[in-house]
């Protein structure tokens, strides 16, 4: 591979924040680029604008900000990481119209969230978080009343995607009988069934988990009113976005005994830090346990998404390739020896492609290989030409019409 780049890998900056895994770390300096940050918090909007500025890779969890005026300072920026599943946190429009693409890590955490989707279910069919406080406070409350096994009982499922579908697999091992609602046909797992609607799901479950992402249509999905067609002594999950369930309306279900118990790792409004104090209508719940954000947070699922998405940063930087970015044109490309590689961002319209090749005609530029991607608003092309071009190139394919960003890449 052709580890030779325009611009000196030891010059590239990237910036890690929310303690990212230092894998990812690894993964970057063996690929050769050594100017690596990586903090242990997340920014505020106004830091983070100022510390961006010559920042051309970031990589975030979930409590940073990515928008706004942090992308207006970000004149360097080459690409974003999300170091999680969920990209909400960043501006995906904003960023892609600037020539930006973000990757996130789809996969990497998904056994960890399944692992404790499960395990939450059995605590909470056993009472254990109130019985462990009460131990704690030295108090003995040996019972059976209100104790019951998983075996037999049927969970509902809210998003049938690569989380949904492993809770399905590990819930059958215990017994369980599955149900998933997702927006669009998906292949079940086992013996778990598709439903039609979330409404048919709702009364039909013992338990009901989440695996939805936010978008528009998923805010404030579980309402008062669909909180109160759930079985009555039933169990709700949230897992994934904070935003998905009505939060008053839950803790009313859980202090009048519609629902048996919750549990809820994701919230409205988080703390950005460890430091900061954590307000909740949940908090003194009756069996109810409070996560703080750490579905994905174990050490295997961290080190996978930063192997993942530190791959992926270097795989756009080294070589051009946008496999797996949630914003962008998907290219997938390898090291093409004897070539020089030129990366072309630019307005998808009807002739730019044509206006990009005539620079390259004019200018008496052979192409060896050319691969074009397309979105409704951007089309990105990379270009693969002899060794021997002239130095006005770059310039004018940058003045062609339509042109967001330009580079050569090797």
């Amino acid at each position: 591979m052709n580890t030779k780049t325009s611009f000196p890998k030891d010059k590239i900056r990237i910036l890690l924040l929310e303690g990212i895994h230092t894998n990812a770390v690894d993964v970057f300096q063996k690929a050769g680029y050594t100017n690596v940050e990586r903090l242990t918090g997340a920014l505020p909007s106004d830091e983070l604008a100022e510390k961006i500025k010559d920042v051309h890779m970031v990589g975030v969890r979930s409590r940073s900000q990515i928008k706004g005026g942090v992308l207006d300072a970000a004149e360097k920026l080459m690409s974003i990481g999300c170091f999680c599943i969920g990209t909400n946190q960043v501006d995906l429009e904003t960023a892609r119209t600037r020539g930006v693409p973000v990757f996130n890590a789809p996969h990497s955490n998904t056994r960890s969230v399944a692992e404790l989707v499960i395990a939450e279910t059995v605590m909470l069919y056993r009472g254990i978080g109130d019985k462990s406080n009460q131990a704690h406070e030295g108090v003995w409350t040996k019972s059976a009343l209100g104790s019951h096994e998983v075996r037999g009982k049927t969970i509902g499922i809210v998003g049938y995607g690569h989380i949904g579908s492993q809770v399905s697999i590990l819930a059958e091992a215990f017994g369980m009988r599955v149900l998933y609602h997702d927006v669009e046909p998906k292949l079940a797992m086992g013996n778990a069934q598709q439903v039609g609607s979330l409404e048919e799901l709702l009364g039909a479950v013992d338990v009901l988990t989440l695996h939805v992402p936010q978008t528009p249509e998923t805010a404030d999905l579980m309402t008062h009113e669909r909180i109160r067609a759930m079985k009555k002594g039933s169990l709700l999950l949230n897992l994934s976005r904070g935003n998905v369930v009505d939060i008053q309306a839950l803790r009313a279900a859980l202090d009048d005994e519609h629902l048996l118990g919750a549990a809820v790792d994701v919230f409205p409004t988080e703390p950005k830090s460890n430091n900061d104090p954590f307000v909740s209508p949940l908090c003194g719940a009756r069996n109810t346990v409070l996560t703080p954000h750490i579905g994905g947070s174990t050490g295997e699922a961290q080190f996978n998404i930063g192997t993942e998405v530190a791959t992926k940063l270097v795989n756009y930087s080294d070589l051009g390739a946008t496999i797996g970015a949630v914003n962008f044109p998907q290219i997938s490309l390898s090291a093409h020896a004897g070539a020089q590689r030129l990366l072309h961002v630019h307005a998808n319209k009807p002739g730019v492609l044509q206006s990009i090749n005539k620079v390259f005609a004019e200018s008496d530029v052979n192409i060896i290989g050319q691969h074009l991607q397309t979105l409704p608003d951007i089309g990105y092309v990379v270009t693969e030409v002899g060794p021997n071009y002239s130095s006005d190139l770059v310039p004018k394919l940058t003045n062609v019409e339509g042109t967001i960003r330009c580079r050569v890449l090797y």
